[in-house]
């Protein structure tokens, strides 16, 4: 009698699910919510009954019964959390409509109509967010998408990468007083086609040792108010590429967690992303980043983290020390370190972002992977200065999707935002006695 009564509640249970499908279809996103959100209603008023039903014969039929009783209960409990799990995975999967433009398809506010990259980014992610799709299907929890930073996400031509910008104004403008005239010629002597080396980051980490990583956290939220002389209107936080906004978007709300992985410095690489467009989609825990020492503020200089304890106020110090430079090999170690997993999707815009890729395309990858590369070739909306014909030949024979910022990005940056008369320019200490000249402006 027990099992006949189950057996009724799990073939309602299915009839409910398959009645309400269809309606899917014509709701949208919000049919979906509702959907799930009445069965999930209806499923728990089964469960009740069920439990009360197996409760009153296991009271009346005694110890059997009882323990019969303590089986189905649990049997019950296993099957609707394995049904909610399967719920939510619909639910995201479905969750596909949001963000669909007028066009009728996603992605078609700031890329290109014709761009075959947005065609296969869509088609990639009905396949693998189908469930009906066996062979193809990615569980919500390892549908992992991860995207360098500098060049991929955002802006790295005023004149250069935003971590180096920084670095060049914290030393010879903001605060030249606290830095050595050793890290003050460096920075100077920055120019167009300098190496960003992990001995230039090991500078960076010279010159802010004695802050805490909050104070580094709030000077770069700080400078990425200043505007750039490299584009008109644009302030170093506004360099985001909307198409790769909207991308992220998209992935996220079909499912996907979203790390960034940068050569910048990881607390720097968290204020800006915290600070951008791509805030509510991106944590801070999944952003991974350039390492510098970082030492409880007294124990600075102790040879072991093991020799001192944290307690209530203590600070957490960055000590000038450098642990390591997040690109080529080390990006995807720090993958495994800290995802503990491969990748199903990467983007990139350089040769340093290639194990990253690598390492999602792998062929022990057990799920369908894709790897994209940017390329700057725009020279009237942006500084490209890559040639598509060779970048795009390079990244096809590695197995990379190559995306062109001229031709692919209907829309790059923000409305007013153009390339200035020069990109660079040089810079030089401030002289504490003079008034600095009035920060530009965006025009009126």
């Amino acid at each position: 009698m027990i099992t006949k009564k189950c057996l009724c509640v799990c073939l309602s249970l299915i009839m409910l699910f398959s009645l309400n499908l269809s309606a899917l279809a014509d709701d949208g996103q919000a049919g979906a919510a509702g959907f799930f959100s009445g069965l999930w209603d209806s499923v728990s008023s089964f469960a009740q009954q069920a439990s009360e039903t197996v409760g009153d014969a296991a009271g009346n039929a005694g110890e059997w019964f009882s323990q019969a009783s303590g089986d189905v209960t649990r049997w019950t409990e296993e099957t609707l959390n394995a049904a909610a799990g399967t719920m939510s995975q619909w639910a995201a999967s479905l969750s596909g409509s949001a963000g669909v433009t007028e066009t009728g398809k996603p992605l078609s506010v700031y890329w290109a109509a014709d761009s075959s990259v947005a065609e296969s980014l869509r088609n990639y992610v009905a396949m693998v967010t189908d469930p009906a799709d066996e062979e193809n299907f990615i569980p919500v929890r390892d549908r992992i998408a991860v995207f360098d930073m500098d060049g991929t996400l955002t802006c790295e031509t005023f004149f250069t990468y935003y971590d180096t910008m920084m670095f060049i104004e914290y030393c010879l403008k903001d605060h030249p007083e606290k830095v050595s005239d050793e890290l003050k010629k460096v920075a100077s002597d920055i120019r167009p086609g300098y190496k960003a080396d992990e001995s230039l980051a090991r500078n960076f980490a010279k010159a802010y040792a004695g802050m805490t990583v909050e104070e580094l956290y709030d000077y770069a939220v700080e400078f990425g108010k200043k505007y750039t002389e490299s584009f008109n209107n644009m302030r170093y936080i506004d360099g985001f590429y909307l198409p790769m906004v909207e991308l992220v978007q998209y992935l996220y709300e079909n499912g996907f967690t979203i790390y960034v992985i940068s050569g910048t410095e990881r607390q720097t690489t968290r204020a800006i992303v915290a600070n951008s467009p791509i805030r509510d989609y991106v944590t801070p825990n999944h952003v991974i980043g350039t390492e510098f020492e970082i030492k409880q503020k007294g124990h600075e200089t102790e040879a072991s983290n093991m020799n001192y304890k944290y307690a209530d106020g203590d600070e957490l110090m960055i000590t000038g020390g450098f642990l390591q430079k997040n690109l080529n090999g080390n990006k995807s170690l720090y993958i495994q370190r800290e995802i503990g997993q491969r990748p199903v999707l990467a983007f990139g815009n350089s040769g340093s972002d290639s194990s990253m890729l690598n390492y999602t395309l792998d062929s022990r990858n057990p799920y369908p992977t894709q790897a994209y590369m940017v390329v700057a070739d725009d020279t009237v909306r942006e500084w490209g200065p890559q040639d598509w014909a060779t970048k795009s030949e390079e990244y096809r024979k590695q197995g990379y999707i190559p995306v062109s910022m001229k031709n692919d990005f209907a829309q790059i940056y923000p409305e007013g935002i153009t390339p200035a008369e020069k990109q660079f320019h040089e810079h030089t200490e401030t002289d504490a006695s003079q008034p600095e000249e009035e920060e530009a402006k965006p025009a009126a």
